[in-house]
């Protein structure tokens, strides 16, 4: 795939959000990078995770990580397509111990991902496991079909692992911090350090899990009952952003009450709030292709019920609701049904499109399947494949697109987890319907975990 241009459309407009999203100077830092402090309490209160210093973290902010990258090469032994100077591994393989030796096997189906810093200059990976459940909730997946006879799905059998690594790269450690959920698909590292798991089915929750897995997860009824794909977190002024996956979804937002996440404190307990739905003025959602519409936010009925028996006429349906992040006042996140990046600016009220997949536009006709998405501290959106030809794509702050990856021989599987180290030398995504072939090499299989390395900046 050559770089393309996203056709313009409201060029002012578009200069606002771009000066807004990719100013240096006013850049927050995605979640991942903002650690647990001394005061935090809950699952990992003494896990020692810490923060990148503010000078790495500055650099990283003036530093587009992405925008000079050449055309993708031929595919390298582990089956992937970099540009130059980037290079792979692969790290962990489904049913196999990611550790030399060690006893834990690494789960199946591996999806969305986060990392951590650790105070020794090592990190942790958490990863999904996004198993579903046939036998509770006769949930289908054109992709899972022939797998149907070699694995008896049912409930419980999704759930969240970790991988611990060293300073240099090297996986120390490799252990489950959530076990006995279904359908565990992405997630998000909190601002306290801990991992958001979410559960894609019908009244699914979402789990707060130790990273270190020394205290068992808990489940956060309060953010409420539903397909849950992603969820992302505004610090600053305390509100979760929660994408559902459902062909008729909705996006959703919770706001904590003041005794949940109390002023001065660096984290929210996540048992008291209100959901609230989206809904769209203006031109509605047809609208949003050409110009920026207005938004409200509804309160959620029965927000303790299953929200797919709670639909409220009138507000946003979101086709397949995927990844989501929060970067710089804006909350961008994915539809896979209608293959869009949306944009939600959180000062203005107000929801666009970003891009939205056209066979009949040359500039819109290739990155397709968009799932799972990552920000990156200059503001670099980077767009995973689930289908489409197992790319992740880079979305520069000039808006063209440009391929950093590619994973071939993998045609039944989806790109996800993306997630960077503490000092973005190296980057994880998974195939998670990949796995080794019999004859060497990789194919279609139940899942597996790379690592890229970035080329000295």
């Amino acid at each position: 795939m050559n770089q393309r241009t996203i056709s313009p459309s409201g060029q002012q407009r578009r200069r606002l959000l771009q000066s807004m999203l990719f100013s240096a100077g006013g850049a927050m830092l995605p979640p991942m990078l903002t650690g647990c402090g001394s005061e935090a309490t809950g699952p990992a209160a003494t896990g020692g995770i810490v923060t990148p210093n503010n000078t790495t973290a500055s650099a990283l902010a003036n530093t587009p990580l992405f925008s000079n990258i050449g055309p993708l090469r031929d595919p390298d032994a582990n089956g992937v397509r970099t540009p130059a100077g980037f290079s792979t591994r692969v790290v962990a393989i489904n049913n196999q111990p990611p550790v030399a030796g060690g006893s834990y096997n690494w789960h199946i189906f591996n999806d969305g991902g986060g990392v951590l810093a650790l105070p020794d200059g090592g990190w942790i990976y958490c990863s999904n496991s996004e198993v579903p459940g046939f036998t509770s909730i006769g949930f289908q997946e054109p992709r899972l079909a022939r797998f149907t006879n070699q694995l008896a799905f049912a409930p419980g059998l999704g759930g969240a692992s970790a991988l611990r690594f060293a300073r240099d790269g090297t996986v120390v450690d490799a252990y489950r911090i959530l076990s006995n959920t279904t359908f565990n698909c992405a997630g998000v590292i909190t601002p306290w350090g801990t991992w958001l798991s979410c559960e894609e089915i019908p009244e699914g929750l979402v789990w707060e899990c130790d990273p270190l897995g020394r205290n068992a997860a808990v489940a956060k009824p309060a953010l409420g009952k539903f397909a849950h794909e992603a969820v992302a977190i505004d610090a600053s002024r305390k509100v979760f952003y929660m994408t559902e996956d459902q062909p008729d979804g909705r996006f959703y937002r919770w706001v904590p009450t003041a005794s949940d996440w109390p002023s001065g404190s660096p984290r929210a307990r996540m048992e008291n709030g209100t959901l609230q739905v989206l809904k769209v003025g203006g031109l509605g959602l047809v609208g949003a292709l050409t110009a920026p519409q207005p938004i409200t936010w509804v309160t959620a009925q029965n927000p303790s019920a299953g929200q797919n028996e709670n639909r409220i006429a009138g507000t946003g349906v979101f086709d397949g609701g995927e990844g989501i992040w929060y970067h710089n006042d804006f909350v961008f996140f994915t539809t896979k049904g209608d293959d869009t990046v949306w944009a939600v600016d959180t000062v203005r009220n107000t929801i666009e499109v970003l891009y939205r997949a056209n066979p009949a536009l040359p500039a819109r006709d290739f990155l397709t399947g968009v799932d799972n998405i990552t920000v990156t501290p200059f503001g670099e959106i980077l767009i995973a494949e689930d289908g489409g030809d197992m790319q992740v794509v880079v979305m520069n702050r000039d808006r063209t697109l440009k391929p950093l990856l590619q994973i071939v021989g993998q045609d039944q599987s989806e790109v996800a987890g993306i997630a960077f180290n503490p000092d973005f030398t190296r980057m994880y995504f998974t195939s998670d319907r990949g796995g080794p072939a019999p004859g060497g090499g990789y194919t279609n299989g139940l899942g597996m975990l790379y690592e890229l390395r970035l080329p000295p900046r």
